[in-house]
């Protein structure tokens, strides 16, 4: 398959104090890291592209790292992630669904085998684009606290025949999470959901 070819990385973290209530003990970090990439794919149509999963494993790997970096607490202190995808408009749609497997394994790698399934999400769209990246809990996908999102794009990014992976990760529950339902601290562990 083709060469990943990066024009450019985004890094982004925020720092969450408050949300109009008290001030969190412990600030939530939420932080997303973009790779503008060349799609390979673009201005044709291509039958067989599930090779180029495998190419972008290292890209997958090498963003998760730079975003748990950028956070800045380690691995361990990682709660919830997320990943999507926004494809230049000279391409489609299942071309940003190649980022499935190597995104998603690539963050539950590092975070050490991380059990809940990684909720993505992708569209096509132009340079300036914004995409809601969806969160959830590293270990439980029903732990409503860590249901999240964290918006992302780059003003110049994706041109036609680029795409922009993105990898999402937080610390924590939403600062003045208390809408009930399965709790981080009775994970059961079991199935990814519970």
């Amino acid at each position: 398959m083709p060469a990943v070819v990066v024009r450019k990385f985004l890094v982004q973290v925020e720092e969450i104090f408050h949300e109009g209530g008290p001030p969190a003990a412990r600030p939530l970090k939420r932080g997303a890291v973009v790779a503008v990439i060349a799609n390979p794919f673009a201005g044709r149509y291509v039958e067989e592209i599930t090779g180029f999963m495998d190419d972008l494993k290292p890209l997958g790997l090498d963003m998760a790292r730079r975003l748990i970096d950028a956070i800045g607490d380690g691995a361990s202190a990682i709660e919830g992630y997320g990943k999507g995808a926004i494809v230049g408009a000279a391409g489609e749609l299942e071309h940003g669904a190649l980022w499935h497997n190597p995104g998603g394994y690539a963050m539950r790698e590092l975070l050490g085998n991380a059990r809940a399934i990684v909720p993505s999400t992708k569209k096509v769209g132009g340079p300036g684009t914004r995409i809601d990246i969806p969160i959830t809990h590293i270990n439980a996908s029903y732990v409503r606290s860590h249901f999240d999102a964290i918006e992302v794009g780059v003003t110049d990014a994706p041109r036609a025949d680029e795409m922009a992976v993105i990898l999402a990760m937080t610390t924590g529950a939403r600062v003045h999470a208390r809408v009930g339902g399965l709790a981080a601290a009775d994970i059961k562990g079991e199935d990814g959901l519970r």
